[in-house]
Parts: C-alpha cells; sequence; structure tokens
C-alpha cells in the first residue's frame, strides 16, 4: 500500500471552507472537517498540473481529461518540492510552475487555451475564466463584449464533477458580469480572400464557438422557432438540450440551465384569444443591468404543432420516457409546456377556482403606468407581462380595497394592495368595480386579511355630492335689468381695462376722454 501524503487548511475552487487534502497512488481526496462524503479525484483522470501564487499562500491547479479542473489553494511555499515528487510518483504528471502577472494593468490580450479563457498581460496571466462558467455573452455596442456568468457554478460542472461536496464547499459571492473593450478592426480568411471584420465580432463569435465545446453534446433534443416572448420583449428561436436550453434572437443569445427554472404556469389570458407560458427564474436572467425573473410565452391559443424528439429510441426509454413523448401533435401551448415539464421537472401551475366578473381567470388591472392582468392562484398572486409579480400568499400581512381619487369617474374603479410582511408592499389600480365582490370572496376564502376603504370613500362621494346639489339649489338675486349687482362698480373710476378689451377707445391725450361718454368697468368675478 502506497504512502499517503496530507496537508491541512487547503480550500477547494476558491470556498471558504477549509479542509483535508490526502494524495495516493489511487488519485487524491479532500473532506472537510464536518463532513462525512469526501471530493474524491481518480489518478487516471488528472491531465495536467500547474503551481502558482494564489489569495491564500500558494495554488495546486489539476486540469482533467474531461476538461474540467480542481483548484486547491492554500499551500505554503515549502510545499512545492513535496508535492511535485509526490505528482509526479503517483500520478506520473510534471507540476509546472506558472507566475501570475502582478502589474495592476486593465489592458491586455485574451487567449483561449483549452476550458479556459486567459487574460495575459506582458505574456503573464493576469487571470482565467473558465469557459463553463460562462452563460451568456453579448455584443454591446460596437466595441464591447458583456460576459455573463452561471452562479454557483452549473449542471455540467456538477455533472463533471459528480460531488454535492464541490457545491457546498464554492465560494458563495461570485462575479456574475465582466465587459471587454475591444477596439479596432482584424483580417479574417486567407490571403486572397482576406477581409477587414470588426475586432471586437470576432471576439464574441469566437468565445460564443468555445463555451459551447464541452456544453452542447450532440444535437438538441427540441428546438422552436421564432417564439414570441412578451417578458423579454422579442422573438426567439428555443433550442432544448439535456441540461439547459438556449435562446437565440437577432440581439442576444443566452443559455439557461434547468435548475434555475423554480416555478412554471400555464394561464389563459383575458382576451379569449392567446395563451401565456410563464417561467419563474432563480437567479434571474440578465440583461446588461435589468433582471428578469420571470420569461413569458404567448401562443394564440388555436395554434397547433407537430414536433418529434431528436432521440435515440434506447436513450429515450432509458431517460425520457416517463416524462415526455416521442412525438407530439396537438395545441402549441401543451406541446411547450409539456416538453418544458418534462426536462426541468418542475410542476406546471394551472388557474384556480377563481373567475372574474367576465368568467376569466384573471382581472385587468395596472401596475404603476404599465396594463397587465393579474391571476388570482390557489396559492399566490401572479401579475404579468411587465414587470412580472409573484406574491406568494404565505408572505401576506394583509390586503387593502381603496380609491386614491374619489372623483365620479373614479368611482367606477378601485385599487387593490397586498402589503407582505417584509413591509413590500404592491398596488393595482384600475380595477373595475364589478370585480371587487368577487376578489373580496376569493380573499376571505384563503384567509387573508382584508381592509375594506372603499365603504369610506364612497360616503365621502356622496357627502360630496349632497354639498354640490344643495350649492345649486341657492337662488341668486338680480336687479330690475337682469344684471347682477356689481359694488366695485364706479363710474368715475379709471381703469387701463377699458383699452385693454374696446376696440373704440384711443388714447386719453388724442380723444378727449375726460370731456367724452365714459366707459363702463368690465369687472371679472
Amino acid at each position: 500500500m502506497s504512502e499517503v501524503i496530507q496537508y491541512d487548511d487547503i480550500h477547494l475552487n476558491q470556498g471558504e471552507i477549509a479542509g483535508r487534502l490526502r494524495l495516493a497512488s489511487s488519485g487524491l481526496g479532500w473532506k472537510e472537517s464536518n463532513s462525512e462524503e469526501p471530493y474524491i479525484v481518480s489518478a487516471s483522470d488528472i491531465r495536467k498540473a500547474q503551481w502558482s501564487r494564489a489569495a491564500r499562500g500558494f495554488e495546486l491547479k489539476l486540469t482533467l481529461r474531461n476538461g474540467g479542473f480542481v483548484q486547491l489553494d492554500g499551500f505554503e511555499d515549502d510545499d512545492l518540492d513535496t508535492l511535485r515528487k509526490t505528482i509526479k510518483k503517483y500520478f506520473d504528471v510534471i507540476l509546472e510552475q506558472r507566475e501570475h502577472s502582478l502589474k495592476g494593468w486593465n489592458w491586455g490580450k485574451t487567449e483561449f487555451s483549452g476550458s479556459e479563457l486567459l487574460f495575459n498581460v506582458s505574456n503573464k496571466p493576469a487571470f482565467e475564466i473558465p469557459l463553463s462558467s460562462i452563460s451568456n455573452t453579448n455584443l454591446s455596442g460596437k466595441n464591447e463584449v458583456s460576459l455573463e456568468f452561471s452562479l454557483f457554478g452549473n449542471e455540467s460542472d456538477m455533472g463533471k464533477l459528480e460531488n454535492q461536496v464541490v457545491k457546498d464547499a464554492t465560494i458563495q459571492d461570485q462575479l456574475v458580469e465582466m465587459r471587454f473593450y475591444i477596439p479596432g478592426m482584424t483580417t479574417t480568411g486567407s490571403e486572397e480572400n482576406s477581409e477587414s471584420v470588426n475586432s471586437a465580432s470576432v471576439f464574441y463569435e469566437t468565445l460564443k464557438d468555445k463555451a459551447d465545446i464541452g456544453q452542447v453534446s450532440g444535437e438538441s433534443i427540441v428546438s422552436f422557432s421564432d417564439v414570441l416572448f412578451l417578458t423579454p420583449r422579442g422573438r426567439y428561436d428555443v433550442d432544448m438540450y439535456s441540461l439547459f436550453l438556449r435562446l437565440r434572437g437577432k440581439t442576444y443569445d443566452y443559455k439557461i440551465y434547468y435548475s434555475s427554472f423554480v416555478k412554471l404556469f400555464l394561464l389563459p389570458k383575458p382576451d379569449d384569444m392567446h395563451v401565456v407560458f410563464v417561467m419563474g427564474l432563480d437567479p434571474p436572467l440578465r440583461q446588461g443591468q435589468t433582471e428578469y425573473p420571470f420569461l413569458v410565452i404567448q401562443f394564440m391559443r388555436e395554434e397547433e404543432m407537430e414536433v418529434e424528439l431528436n432521440l435515440e429510441d434506447s436513450e429515450f426509454q432509458e431517460k425520457y420516457s416517463e416524462k415526455l413523448k416521442k412525438k407530439y401533435d396537438q395545441l402549441a401551448y401543451e406541446v411547450v409546456s409539456q416538453i418544458f415539464y418534462g426536462l426541468t421537472s418542475r410542476k406546471i401551475i394551472t388557474p384556480s377556482t377563481f373567475r372574474s366578473y367576465r368568467d376569466h381567470a384573471a382581472v385587468k388591472c395596472s401596475m404603476k403606468a404599465s396594463e397587465g392582468n393579474l391571476f388570482c392562484l390557489d396559492r399566490s398572486f401572479l401579475f404579468i407581462p411587465k414587470p412580472s409579480i409573484w406574491i406568494p400568499m404565505s408572505e401576506i400581512s394583509h390586503v387593502t380595497l381603496s380609491r386614491i381619487n374619489t372623483s365620479l369617474s373614479a368611482s367606477r374603479t378601485f385599487d387593490l394592495t397586498f402589503s407582505l410582511k417584509g413591509g413590500v408592499y404592491y398596488q393595482f389600480s384600475n380595477i373595475n368595480r364589478e370585480e371587487q365582490k368577487l376578489l373580496e370572496d376569493f380573499i376571505k376564502s384563503k384567509n387573508i386579511k382584508i381592509k375594506n376603504d372603499l365603504n369610506d370613500d364612497s360616503q365621502a362621494i356622496l357627502t360630496a355630492l349632497d354639498d354640490e346639489l344643495s350649492d345649486d339649489d341657492h337662488s341668486i338675486p338680480i336687479s330690475d335689468d337682469g344684471e347682477s349687482p356689481d359694488d366695485d362698480f364706479e363710474a368715475e373710476s379709471d381703469s387701463d381695462v377699458a383699452e385693454e378689451y374696446d376696440e373704440n377707445v384711443e388714447s386719453s391725450k388724442d380723444s378727449g376722454e375726460e370731456d367724452g361718454p365714459k366707459s363702463k368697468k368690465m369687472k371679472s368675478k
């Protein structure tokens, strides 16, 4: 039996938790002190080893044969000689020393090396980005490329490493976005057919291709073309793979892992023409500084679709036969929702027993300046399309029915305010007064407290109407000639009002106004 070499206080994949690392001829194992399950890498899986300075002393980075890698930091400088001999003896791999650039420059050159994107300064790496951690990339402007990163790794990494210990030990604070400014032009093609293209565009296209290496094994399971999204607005092609899906639009391209889907809703719109399929995401989809916690797809209610899954019969029977069908020929919204259910394993939420005044599953209302529909579900309320707001009933403190404007025209509508236990509130306005009793009964049936301010508002309107009618009944005295008396009128007073409004009036110097008849003064009441 070979000797076991042990190192204490070693961190796995830049995680916060320190553990014990052991190396033997069969491979290596890492285990935190409070965990019973170790993380193990077989000796045959190790292809490359590198030693470099890190935030916690020194780091051992192992590149695996399947394209993944493992980072172990917390070593001392004195550990290098022992570690080099051990890795050579047990794994038959040479431990390479690599120096990082410490200049602090924010300009340099990018390089694609295996499964990583390197940013080099003076021919030394300043930092590396695992291509598997890049969830999306977009060409933002003429010379800027943005990279968006998966939170807490992704399903593909977990599949490669095949151990929950890695996820538990991984650092919780992560970089979510990075932008590269790439000016200038570059030449592509052969010498005879070369052409100048934007450097940022070349980097963007290369990054998209490289980031897909190792992520897309084979073709997509199913694809949907030109799907209408209400949020984020636009038409996208949807390519669905075993672990994630791709949204490909004219401007933006997204990769979303099925583990990010937390809620699925299939709801009929009150217009009797459309059905919406709503998908809740955590973490939300990012588009620059804008976050989209919900995706909203709209279908025509009578639209039909016929698709066949791109799977071999053996693979379908082994992995998907219990959740999916090999062929679909039915309404489009049913096909898409059933396939999402099969691949995400998330239950689809449908309308509750609530019916509006016009026998719909939702009521029309407004959220600030945005019009939409509020769905009353069994355990929550959902407002769509934008902003999409989901309100679990378990978080509601109370609901208030009120009317902000007490004018006669506003009496036909009312506002509905959800006050949450955390202090946040959502106000939905312009709800038809006919929906009041139906909403009130539904909310009461869910044992949610209701504060009804509409009765007080109605009494205030009636009082105002009584005052207005009583004012109209008062008689106004008039003089014999049919005119109202004007106590402020003085026959001899001089005024500029006549000059301003009487077209026959002339200047006092020319007309001898004091000898002529006086014009009557107009007094505005």
